[in-house]
């Protein structure tokens, strides 16, 4: 099983309550990072949907448009038990085979934004907005939310992978750990299957990490590797004293590691924490960097925290209405489990 992971405001009692009592409780809406050009052969569209997860809207469209689902390009992933708005790119596609295209009751709306010459694909978007409800808090929540939104506002939501990486058992870590050191078992895997278990591994570290500095997040260390909040560039840090104003204010961030052939390791202070959260999974950094370069992906830097932009909040009668948004990456059940600490009412 993965480890329990440690709260930033864990000084600051939950408020409890219920998420996702219906769908219209959790409310996403995709954040374009860039709109249609005006030509090309990929269609764009936004699409509005209740109760239907992004493959499924895949595989819908690809039945009612006769089209392969190849043939459509998608920036990020949606839930299923929420409603969520989405671009999507349909490759080859002309205006009037949408009229086939019916709302409904999970289809609730569809707006053509234009053409395009790339398809849409995964990461091309700015964030997600976010509307949450959750119900049956506790009476006296009204302090606490206020005392757990303003520290993650003031120091950054922690960037853990969300439960959905490890599956309904929480291991998928175990099995992309043995396909580190089994080529054999790595080769009878499709490619899409063996990045899928070598990526829960690497979150399953980089979870570690972040639990390692938890009290830490904001804080750099001699040996990071900071990143640029506004590009996500990174660069190593030769004096975290003269760069912490920089944290500080929200242009850079700490990172760890998503290990693979190409990804920096830090040294010194965060250096040894990294090696040391290695060390417990029973491996080092050589050979992780090793079996990346021999499962062939390069791995990358991932900030240990994201910024909560554009807060707002009301509590009524128990229920607590919620708007943020996060950047790309960023799940909102870390901002969840930061205010309700109630772990099995979250969404998996």
């Amino acid at each position: 099983m993965t480890i329990p992971l440690p709260y930033l405001t864990a000084s600051v009692p939950g408020i409890g309550g219920t998420i996702r009592s219906t769908p219209d409780d959790f409310q996403v809406k995709e954040r374009p990072l860039y709109l249609p050009c005006g030509e090309g052969e990929h269609l764009y569209l936004q699409i509005t949907k209740r109760g239907l997860g992004t493959p499924q809207l895949v595989l819908h469209l690809s039945s009612v448009l006769g089209i392969k689902a190849r043939a459509i390009g998608v920036a990020g992933l949606k839930d299923s038990n929420a409603v969520t708005t989405q671009m999507l790119s349909l490759q080859g596609v002309k205006p009037e085979t949408l009229a086939r295209l019916r709302t409904d009751d999970r289809i609730l709306a569809v707006e053509v934004l234009g053409r395009h010459r790339n398809r849409l694909r995964t990461g091309h978007h700015a964030g997600n907005e976010f509307r949450l409800v959750i119900r049956q808090v506790s009476p006296d929540a009204g302090e606490r939310v206020s005392v757990v939104l303003d520290e993650l506002v003031r120091r950054g939501v922690p960037h853990y992978f969300g439960p959905q990486r490890q599956g309904r058992k929480g291991e998928n870590y175990l099995l992309g750990a043995a396909l580190l050191v089994d080529g054999a078992r790595r080769n009878k895997l499709s490619r899409s299957k063996r990045l899928w278990y070598l990526h829960a591994y690497q979150a399953h570290l980089f979870n570690r990490i972040v639990a390692a500095r938890i009290d830490r997040i904001d804080r750099l260390l001699s040996g990071d590797w900071a990143m640029k909040v506004a590009n996500g560039a990174c660069f190593p840090v030769e004096d975290p004293v003269q760069e912490q104003p920089r944290a500080d204010a929200f242009e850079i961030s700490p990172t760890g590691p998503l290990f693979g052939s190409r990804a920096s390791w830090a040294t010194g202070e965060a250096g040894a924490i990294e090696q040391e959260a290695v060390a417990e999974l029973g491996t080092t950094r050589e050979a992780l960097t090793a079996a990346a370069k021999a499962c062939g992906f390069r791995g990358e830097r991932r900030a240990l925290r994201v910024p909560l932009a554009g807060l707002d909040w009301s509590l009524q009668d128990r229920t607590l209405t919620l708007s943020f948004a996060l950047p790309p990456g960023g799940y909102a059940t870390n901002v969840l489990r930061e205010l309700m600490k109630n772990e099995q009412n979250l969404p998996g």
